[in-house]
């Protein structure tokens, strides 16, 4: 590994350390080598956290001449590695100035916050270190590669690449969302309502469930002969289960996969296709017929 501190100076966002770190580090392995790269940029030492309530922190100053970055004990190892990924973010984004003297301490909700209210300062930064964990584990260009290889979306394919890259199974449902060149969402369900969403804003419509209200009646959630672990077929629903088609308007196909999960969890994914030309001839196909097709498409290239 020879990506220097140095190398990365005068870089503050999460995206330009990440791209610098890449460019030189182009072959790097997956799953990314997080423990590694946190020691060749100069953090001392990994340590486990002993302070209760929090999943990491890092142990710096305001001129980052040091780094301890600790780790709570026991948790399992995509969390640790996004943990890791997370306080490295803090250690090397400039401007993120430690909420306790010489020490930074993360929640749990802290590795979880995604956006934040204009002026939070503090919410920005946990934000900002989440984006560069995720795209240090996770970097766009080696996800990329994956989908040329198996370029039709599926949840078996999530938890594959969660697999790979070792990151939690959420965490790769969001940069899949993100980075996959199909409209996908997905859906963290928990006891049966509406959790965290994912998608990409600009390519998927606005989804009409609300959080904490129960699954839309309609979705694949429904069916009884769903197995803990085990993803349904993909199946396509009525879109306007879960998205508005303005009337008058073709509507586009909406596909849905289910999968249980343990204590109630379930991860829906969504997959979106604007209606096209070829949709007339395809009405009379039933929705095994039309996943076949979609498919032999994608086999052809």
């Amino acid at each position: 590994m020879s990506v220097m501190r140095m190398d990365l100076a005068d870089t503050g966002s999460p995206e330009g350390l990440v791209s610098l770190i890449l460019k030189h580090e182009p072959d790097f392995r997956v799953p990314v080598p997080i423990e590694e790269l946190a020691l060749q940029l100069e953090i001392e030492e990994i340590d486990e956290l002993e302070t209760e309530g929090f999943e990491g922190g890092l142990i710096t100053d305001r001129n980052r001449n040091r780094g301890i970055i600790l780790v709570k004990r026991g948790v399992n190892q995509p969390r640790r590695r996004f943990t890791i990924g997370h306080e490295l973010g803090h250690f090397l984004i400039a401007n993120h100035v430690p909420h306790e003297d010489g020490r930074f301490l993360c929640s749990r909700q802290d590795l979880q916050t995604l956006s934040a209210k204009e002026g939070d300062r503090r919410a920005k930064m946990e934000v900002e270190a989440n984006r560069f964990s995720s795209l240090i584990l996770m970097p766009p260009p080696k996800l990329r590669e994956y989908f040329k290889k198996q370029p039709s979306p599926s949840l078996e394919h999530v938890f594959q690449l969660a697999e790979e890259f070792q990151v939690s199974k959420e965490a790769m449902a969001r940069a899949y969302a993100d980075y996959h060149p199909e409209s996908l969402a997905f859906i963290i369900v928990k006891d049966g309502k509406v959790g965290r969403i994912y998608h990409h804003r600009k390519r998927f419509p606005f989804i009409t469930a609300s959080r904490n209200k129960p699954v839309p009646q309609g979705s694949l959630f429904y069916r009884r002969d769903l197995q803990i672990g085990t993803p349904s077929e993909i199946d396509e629903r009525l879109p306007d289960v879960w998205i508005d088609v303005p009337r008058g308007q073709r509507a586009p196909t909406l596909s849905e996969q289910v999968c249980l999960q343990k204590n109630g969890y379930a991860l829906i994914m969504l997959w979106h296709e604007e209606a096209d030309e070829e949709q007339e001839e395809r009405e009379d196909m039933t929705a095994r017929d039309r996943w076949r097709a979609q498919q032999e498409k994608y086999l052809r290239g």
